[in-house]
């Protein structure tokens, strides 16, 4: 298992916003919600597409991908509507002295 990797300082991602973190070659979006953060790989389970790139509710818990419309909860990573039909992956998150971290933790 990987080592936390740094995303930012939690003054530097407020709710409703979101960035993008790298361990190694693997891309996580963290997404603030209402407070809490969330990380899920930054790739659309549909199509090999950055989540990124699309619109993020910070309302409803949702990421929407521009490429096709697919919607996730960010909070699990569970599809909502088609064309995606598994989850997305999801990360740990940890809250430590004032910053954000993350990793890809399957192994």
């Amino acid at each position: 298992m990987s080592d936390w990797v740094f995303v930012c300082a939690t003054s530097q991602l407020l709710p409703g916003e979101s960035t993008v973190a790298w361990d190694g070659d693997t891309p996580i979006l963290v997404l603030n919600y209402d407070g809490d953060y969330y990380a899920l790989e930054d790739k659309c389970s549909h199509e090999d597409f950055e989540l990124s790139a699309g619109t993020f509710d910070g309302e409803e818990a949702t990421i929407e991908c521009v490429l096709h419309g697919a919607k996730f909860d960010v909070r699990d990573g569970r599809p909502l509507c088609a064309p995606a039909y598994e989850p997305v992956l999801k990360f740990p998150v940890k809250v430590e002295d004032g910053g954000i971290w993350t990793r890809d933790d399957r192994g």
